[in-house]
């Protein structure tokens, strides 16, 4: 039985890189066959048409897995990459809070279904990817709740780190309280500017901070990147002699390298 790693790709900051993580991530494993999926937590859905599917009109999404009408093995949706699968969302995911507003145990619905579809199918995946909205609402609980760790994106832009202050809050609290397993893998800075000053001073204070806890790939700004999404494709796939896709391979198997440390550690 493979022991599938559970990890959200976290930030309540909009605009940061989260998906475009996810789905590149996510798109380097498979290509190093890895079975993984990406569940998508995002009313958004932009994870969804960044691999590829439509976010419009589709009742097989998570949001119908939260509420109770289907089941995980229901809405598992194949992408253009091999052993690469997702559960995609729509904006009807929106409106969870409210309708399970009575609901006391509704932190735990993520991870009781997941955990369900774990242990009674015949489970491949090595790893399952959560994509969190731009919000430290119920939804993101959810995920930290089901997380075995976390990936947090870092953009090397002015304010920052004085956002990740409250999110690692709210991480200390669900582990308190929800999950004690919880730890931040790792994080990840995205949108590095070079020719920018602030970019390099913002790497510097992230790594005196938070010492090795910030991976040794940066990501760099780069059109190509960008747009890549529109097009329904990781940049991997779109352009990958680009920059951008330089840097998600490196960090492919930089991800990988920790895996192999973290389980001969173990």
């Amino acid at each position: 039985m493979i022991k599938t790693k559970i990890i959200s790709v976290i930030n309540q900051k909009g605009g940061v890189g989260k998906t475009t993580t996810v789905i590149n991530l996510a798109a380097g494993l498979a290509m190093q066959n890895k079975k993984v999926l990406v569940i998508d937590l995002d009313p958004q859905g932009n994870a969804t048409t960044g691999l590829g599917l439509s976010n419009i009109d589709s009742k097989d999404t998570i949001y119908e897995v939260l509420i109770g009408s289907k089941e995980f093995k229901d809405v598992i949706k194949n992408t253009n990459i091999d052993n690469l699968k997702i559960v995609s969302a729509n904006v009807e995911l929106s409106g969870l809070e409210v309708e399970t507003a009575g609901d006391t145990k509704r932190a735990f619905f993520l991870k009781d279904k997941l955990n369900h579809f774990l242990e009674a199918n015949q489970n491949k995946f090595s790893y399952i990817f959560v994509d969190c909205p731009p919000s430290l609402s119920l939804l993101t609980v959810m995920a930290l709740v089901v997380s075995h760790s976390l990936i947090v994106p870092l953009q090397t832009e002015f304010f920052a780190l004085e956002g990740l202050t409250q999110l690692m809050k709210t991480i200390e609290r669900i582990k308190d309280r929800l999950n004690s397993d919880l730890s931040i893998r790792g994080i990840l800075l995205t949108m590095f500017d070079k020719r920018n000053k602030l970019s390099s001073q913002v790497e510097t204070e992230s790594r005196n901070y938070f010492k090795e806890k910030v991976y040794n790939t940066v990501i760099p700004r780069n059109v190509r990147l960008s747009e890549a999404p529109s097009h329904g494709m990781p940049v991997l796939v779109y352009d990958k002699n680009c920059s951008g896709s330089k840097s998600y391979f490196n960090f492919t198997d930089e991800f990988i390298n920790q895996d192999k440390f973290l389980e001969s550690a173990a």
